[in-house]
């Protein structure tokens, strides 16, 4: 006979499959004390088809894509198996990017809270070895990082593996992408053979199963197909020429006006010249690709999150590894020829409890390539025809423009070394400058810089304000991100 379903914090009875409650796992008391912390109650599906398995120690392939829940899965599994007594790291997490080794990292120090003393270190490029170096002197329990820099820090003896007892490979399919193959596998050298080991990956191409059979033994394998299917995504495919896709893609934005969007390109060509064109038109768009510098692709994402931008105009490998709050609408500039992508597309939006709209632009000569997405969906493909705005598929004005953006974005060249702390940007922004305080939006602090989020229509008083005064008692200089 099944448990009884535990009741809820309210005192409510929770109904349905008992195993998709968190209360069914057998977490350590610091993890579960965590979780119920957290509010986490049930599990998502990658957590409950993943969990009980990883939790066993056994070895596991899945399909996952962002904002599935596969961090707080992979996080509980590893921290279950950190020993504090032992000194030396004991869990690795390789990721194809900074953004998400922080996202990582923020995830993991929160299941983490109630565990005392335990270490969590960030190695990722962009920031000096040194420093880095000075942070490994007490062997950390827990490493998240890049395959280049975790390898950099292995070859100068600056960090061990000797003690690993679980490795994490994230978005194991864009560190493929972006060519980090040699570098996992000289990471990998260096750990112990009798490791538990993790794969987490959006699509499944025929070198992720290689890198299984290399990596792992006798793998469980989890797949999770629920984004085509999203209830909360109101999926549609235009039949559009090449050369009329542009005008396609202003109609829709100009007719719909989400608040944000999420176009996906192929090449980098097509992600800057899509993103040309827009700018022409008036549209606030940025891009993201491969060729940006850290800073570059740190302030775009900065501007998009802080919704000071509009559309983002990316590449699949360059967005991979982003979880994008409240996306409103995703946009595939040409049909993917991997099914895999395109359900990795539709997932970013309709998350959440919000509505989330899928357009894709699809010419003739791509049709061929829809036949394995509709399998994949279970359900054909939903057409329907460009919405025509008076004159705007011409190239003309039209009766609708390009809504601005309802924030804008400043930076103050200050940040954490200044012991600024985000309490004292709103305390000038909301005290001396006299701003409302629902008119700041997303602060985020750098080592050297910090960027505070502000309504549009606000942003000039509060770069006049922050320049005409003082935080903490020092003059900052204060510009405005375009």
């Amino acid at each position: 006979m099944p448990p009884k379903p535990a009741p809820s914090a309210t005192g409510q009875e929770r109904v349905g499959d008992p195993t998709a409650w968190f209360s069914s796992l057998a977490l350590s008391s610091p993890l579960a004390q965590a979780i119920d912390v957290l509010g986490f109650t049930q599990m998502t599906p990658i957590q409950q088809h993943a969990l009980p398995t990883l939790l066993a120690g056994k070895d596991v392939i899945a399909q996952a894509r962002t904002g599935s829940g596969k961090t707080v899965a992979f996080g509980l599994a590893l921290l279950t198996f950190v020993d504090l007594r032992v000194a030396g790291v004991q869990a690795l997490v390789l990721v194809p990017t900074r953004e998400l080794a922080d996202q990582v990292t923020t995830e993991l120090r929160r299941l983490a809270r109630f565990i005392a003393n335990l270490r969590v270190v960030t190695l990722c490029g962009g920031v000096p070895v040194r420093t880095q170096t000075s942070s490994l002197r007490k062997a950390p329990h827990v490493v998240v990082g890049t395959p280049g820099r975790i390898l950099d820090h292995l070859e100068r003896g600056t960090l061990e593996l000797r003690t690993l007892r679980v490795l994490v490979l994230d978005e194991a399919d864009r560190m493929l992408d972006m060519g980090f193959l040699d570098a996992i596998g000289r990471v990998v050298e260096q750990t112990p053979n009798a490791r538990q080991t993790l794969l987490f990956s959006a699509t499944y191409p025929p070198e992720i199963r290689t890198l299984s059979r290399t990596l792992q033994r006798e793998p469980r394998t989890v797949t999770v197909d629920d984004a085509v299917s999203h209830v909360d995504v109101d999926q549609l495919f235009f039949d559009v020429e090449p050369a009329r896709k542009l005008d396609a893609l202003a109609a829709l934005l100009l007719k719909h006006q989400p608040e944000t969007a999420l176009v996906f390109c192929h090449t980098r060509n097509d992600v800057r010249d899509v993103t040309t064109r827009l700018q022409e038109r008036g549209f606030s768009a940025l891009a993201l690709h491969g060729e940006l510098e850290q800073r570059e692709r740190d302030e775009v994402l900065l501007r998009f999150a802080n919704k000071s931008c509009a559309v983002l105009v990316a590449t699949d490998v360059a967005a991979r590894g982003l979880d994008i709050k409240g996306l409103a609408a995703v946009v595939s500039w040409e049909l993917p020829t991997d099914p895999d992508i395109h359900i990795h597309r539709v997932g970013r939006t309709g998350r959440a409890g919000h509505k989330g709209l899928a357009w894709t632009l699809c010419s003739q000569r791509e049709r061929a390539r829809l036949v394995p997405i509709e399998r994949a969906a279970g359900v054909p493909a939903r057409w329907s025809r460009v919405p025509d705005l008076g004159g705007t598929l011409d190239g003309g004005t039209g009766a609708l423009t390009p809504s601005p953006p309802p924030m804008k974005t400043l930076i103050i060249e200050g940040g954490r070394q200044d012991k600024l702390r985000a309490g004292d940007l709103l305390g000038a922004l909301t005290g001396d400058i006299g701003l409302p305080g629902d008119v700041v939006g997303k602060i985020d602090l750098a080592a050297r810089h910090t960027y505070v989020a502000i309504r549009s229509d606000r942003a000039d008083a509060a770069l006049r304000g922050l320049r005409a005064g003082k935080i903490k008692g020092k003059s900052f200089r204060v510009w405005l991100l375009e």
